[in-house]
């Protein structure tokens, strides 16, 4: 055995037992790491048993057992290349599924079962055999058709994952990018040897890809040792912005559209590359039909709301605007969109419930204290007319004894929706308490009120509520009153007077308008 392959077997083996110590490091460690760790020991484990099959083959002395360990080394070098690019894809952030991973490792499956049957059909290798002049471990051998495609395959595999390497240099920060370093080598160094083995450039009957494999590895121990490879990797700009969920639109100076991620596809589906560098006012417009409903350079920091009609209904957005500094001092203009349909839906319902009567939808007590007072005030300073009114079924207790509860509910919206056809748009109406109601009326006199408190019994009056039981007859008790000393007198106290004035309608025999007079006189109309 000459010096030569003495130096060819110490490569291999230097190549062997440093993916062997890569592959059992990780593996030790992989509860530490990052999922990408996973990868790594598979692909280093494919790696050492190439290492080793290659060395065991240049020590063999007959074809027999070159054959053997060629076998042994198809186990590994055809997956080494494919689980390489699954690593790196998997470093870079890609989505892997078990489907897609089983994909890339299948020709190099069907490789190994081409190997193992290649006696009986020689696609793989036409002729395997000792080297007649060498002599062993020599070989000579004309490849088949499966070993092209193997071939192509695996040169494939390796330039693709240099590619994403090199495509994600300017988007990694300063600190990782020896990783990045590391891992475009450990892609580049077997690629470029495979090429000038295919091409003859290498000494005849020896595959010296195994011989310069410990170089990667020294690459890659290099930055597990110095920049954290698997406990901190860099994440891809793209990946992290178009995994964002809120919608993010990145605008020039002079308003032009330079980036957006696909969270804004949903609210502008017609966004495409080919509109980079069109104003941004009028790809709204194309794409909305409508104008820009928040501006753009002025208010920059406002915080805005807009409502969108799309193809699943009508969806409202916060609108978040921030300046953005770009290279050589230019400016830009970020757009933010958050999604905040839901948070407004929940708004509203809370809001419903907290302030609407469920079986009416008209205000309730809380309510109308709280709108009531408002407006109270501001009669107060204007010195405006403010009166109420205390509206009441007549015999409510006798309805639901007789007909039951739900024909009573049936009769209080009944009251309520003939008392909202008569009063003017913008009226505080509410539920006052079981079949009690308060109206507010804002620049009206007591004598007004009593007009329109007889107009609405009337109404109700006219309007008996039809069921299939037959006609019942509604009528109402009302009591006004109205602010007379705004120095003293409160809004507690104003509803206290139509209380008094509604308790003398009913002892007067119901259905009538009591007004409350001056003093403790009343006066009444029916």
């Amino acid at each position: 055995m000459g010096s030569q392959l003495y130096m060819y077997i110490t490569l291999v083996c230097m190549s062997g037992v440093l993916n062997l110590y890569l592959c059992l490091y990780a593996f030790s460690k992989r509860h530490k790491y990052t999922n990408i760790a996973n990868y790594f020991i598979f692909y280093t484990a494919a790696l050492s048993i190439y290492s080793f099959a290659s060395g065991m083959s240049l020590i063999s002395t007959t074809l027999e057992q070159i054959k053997l360990w060629n076998f042994i080394l198809y186990l590994g070098m055809p997956l080494s290349a494919p689980l390489g690019l699954l690593f790196v894809m998997s470093y870079l952030g890609v989505k892997l599924t078990v489907k897609r991973s089983m994909l890339i490792l299948l020709i190099p499956f069907i490789t190994i079962l081409m190997v193992a049957t290649n006696s009986w059909h020689h696609l793989h290798y036409r002729v395997f055999e000792l080297d007649p002049n060498l002599g062993a471990p020599y070989v000579y051998q004309e490849i088949g058709i499966w070993y092209t495609v193997h071939g192509m395959y695996t040169f494939a595999s390796l330039f693709i994952a240099l590619l994403l390497l090199i495509f994600h240099w300017k988007e990694t920060a300063k600190a990782y990018r020896p990783q990045l370093i590391a891992l475009m080598f450990g892609q580049l160094i077997p690629m470029v040897t495979a090429f000038l083995y295919l091409t003859g450039f290498t000494p005849a009957g020896i595959d010296p890809v195994a011989m310069i494999l410990w170089i990667s590895s020294l690459l890659y121990l290099l930055s597990i040792s110095t920049s954290s490879l698997f406990t901190i990797m860099p994440i891809a700009k793209d990946k992290i912005f178009n995994s964002i969920n809120d919608g993010v639109i990145v605008l020039d100076e002079s308003f032009r559209l330079i980036e957006y991620n696909q969270a804004s596809k949903a609210m502008l589906p017609h966004l495409n590359n080919s509109l980079f560098g069109k104003n941004f006012v009028e790809i709204w417009t194309d794409h909305t039909g409508g104008t820009l409903p928040f501006k753009l350079g002025a208010d920059v920091g406002d915080i805005q709301e807009l409502k969108l009609k799309l193809d699943d209904g009508e969806r409202i957005y916060q609108v978040r605007t921030t300046p953005l500094e770009q290279a050589r001092n230019r400016k830009g203009l970020l757009l933010v969109f958050t999604d905040i349909t839901e948070i407004k839906r929940l708004q509203e319902k809370l809001e419903q419930q907290a302030y609407y009567d469920e079986l009416t939808q008209i205000y309730n007590r809380r309510a109308f204290l709280q709108q009531c007072e408002q407006d109270f005030l501001a009669a107060k300073e204007t010195v405006y007319p403010f009166t109420v009114m205390l509206l009441d079924i007549d015999h409510f207790k006798r309805v639901n004894d007789t007909y039951g509860h739900q024909v009573g509910d049936q009769v209080i919206m009944h009251v309520v929706n003939v008392c909202q056809r008569q009063l003017q748009e913008g009226s505080c109406f509410a539920r006052y308490g079981g079949e009690e109601f308060v109206i507010a009326l804002n620049g009206y006199n007591e004598t007004e009120g009593e007009v329109l408190g007889n107009r609405l019994r009337t109404s109700v009056e006219k309007a008996p509520l039809i069921t299939p039981e037959g006609n019942i007859p509604v009528t109402l008790s009302i009591g006004v009153a109205e602010v007379k000393d705004w120095t003293e007198e409160t809004l507690h106290q104003l509803l206290h007077k139509a209380d008094t004035a509604l308790y003398a309608a009913k002892q007067e025999g119901r259905n009538r308008v009591k007004v409350f007079g001056v003093g403790a006189e009343v006066r009444s109309s029916h």
